[in-house]
């Protein structure tokens, strides 16, 4: 994580001709993206090696627009420069930029959200992915919290992304930060926002960053995904932030629109389903269709070839547990194929699939089951010995894989 590749600006340049002459003499392009420091935005020279090696993205870790906490983070190279104007100058030369933003250091307050949403609207930077301050376990930081009696007990310690973490802000209450940073996230993934985001950025953009060529067919075929998929189940006022985003005035610049309400559209229906202000109104749910799951599956524990459990998390939300121990049937596969799509439809709970014994005879099975719970690959864990990994075949780009030996 948070590799920077331009941490020798002299090899970057070196490593940016060599690619470009390589797709030259080979006469195919690439399109490569990679994380860099916000002072690429300082070397012309560099930016246009960057275009023109047919790097068409960059993911900035911008963290935030309060200088005391860079300086808090030692993040230097952000405070050499207004960090807004360094987002459009990597803008005008053609290069996509994706934000990384965190919010919890000790100089931040409340009105930190505020200055974060109006930095990332004026930006506009569409993916913009915020989380909130962890102490990672056997880092400075989590030493020094755990001195201060700042840590969690049991609070998520790995992961920045949940609206949770183990780190007690020092400036506002905890529970006014996870409020706010719900607020922070509903706010970006407004329909106004997306489109508002996309004129900011599009006023600045010398030249639209490369896309990656693709036949008329392919082109069609996306729009309309975008159409039927992403816009028309909005309804009338998600279509009508789409048509004001579009630069008719600059058609050439219509691919990146199309591209940025893919992303903005993929980031709300995350948002959607995982963070939600109602924790308890959805904790409740998930008891209620595992009461449900437990009358229907009762013979099968009965048994002894499933066991079920449902874990509560703080400040996150559910998991429920199911771990195949034995001879199932057709039935079982298909009916938890119908509750655990209503678990993950209805509710932001997670799944957990621990698989120590499969038949042979079921194998085709667990594949439907898999293939139904594939749209929610990512709130989905699937937990296999090693030696029947090559039998289930679970897809670990769709799922969360883990092995056990």
């Amino acid at each position: 994580m948070d590799d920077n590749l331009i941490g020798h600006k002299n090899a970057a340049k070196d490593l940016m001709r060599f690619l470009e002459q390589y797709q030259r003499q080979h006469r195919y392009r690439f399109h490569f993206g990679t994380e860099a420091s916000m002072n690429l935005a300082q070397d012309d020279e560099l930016l246009d090696l960057f275009r023109q090696a047919g790097f068409t993205w960059v993911f900035l870790g911008i963290e935030s627009p309060d200088t005391a906490s860079l300086v808090e983070t030692k993040k230097f190279q952000n405070t050499r420069q207004d960090m807004l104007s360094a987002v459009r100058r990597i803008y005008a030369s053609g290069i996509e930029v994706f934000g990384g933003f965190i919010v919890g250091f000790d100089n931040d307050t409340p009105d930190t959200f505020e200055r974060q949403y109006d930095f990332i609207t004026q930006s506009g930077i569409q993916g913009a992915m915020v989380g909130l301050l962890t102490a990672l376990p056997k880092t400075p930081l989590y030493y020094r919290l755990e001195q201060e009696g700042r840590l969690l007990p049991g609070a998520n310690d790995s992961d920045n992304t949940k609206q949770g973490t183990n780190v007690i802000p020092l400036r506002m209450k905890y529970e006014e930060m996870i409020e706010r940073y719900r607020g922070l996230y509903a706010r970006l993934m407004a329909y106004r926002n997306i489109a508002d985001r996309i004129r900011n950025k599009v006023k600045f953009i010398g030249v639209p960053p490369a896309i990656r060529d693709r036949s008329l067919v392919a082109q069609f075929r996306i729009v309309s995904r975008l159409v039927f998929r992403g816009l028309l189940p909005g309804g009338i006022p998600r279509m009508f932030h789409f048509v004001r985003s579009v630069p008719l005035h600059r058609p050439r610049f219509i691919p990146l629109v199309v591209q940025d309400w893919i992303v903005g559209l993929s980031m709300r229906d995350y948002i959607q389903r995982h963070y939600c202000e109602r924790i308890d109104g959805l904790r409740t749910g998930a008891r209620r269709r595992m009461e449900r799951i437990e009358r229907c599956f009762r013979r099968y524990v009965q048994r002894g070839t499933l066991e079920m459990s449902l874990e509560e998390v703080k400040d996150a939300v559910s998991n429920l547990s199911f771990s195949l121990r034995g001879r199932l049937d057709r039935r079982f596969f298909r009916r938890a194929g119908h509750h655990f799509e209503k678990v993950l439809e209805q509710t932001t709970a997670s799944i957990t699939l621990r698989i120590d014994a499969l038949h042979h005879e079921h194998h085709r099975h667990m594949r439907r089951l898999l293939k139904r719970l594939a749209r929610f690959g990512d709130r989905v864990s699937i937990a296999v010995h090693d030696e029947l990994k090559e039998i289930v075949d679970v897809d670990s780009s769709v799922f969360n894989l883990v092995l056990e030996y």
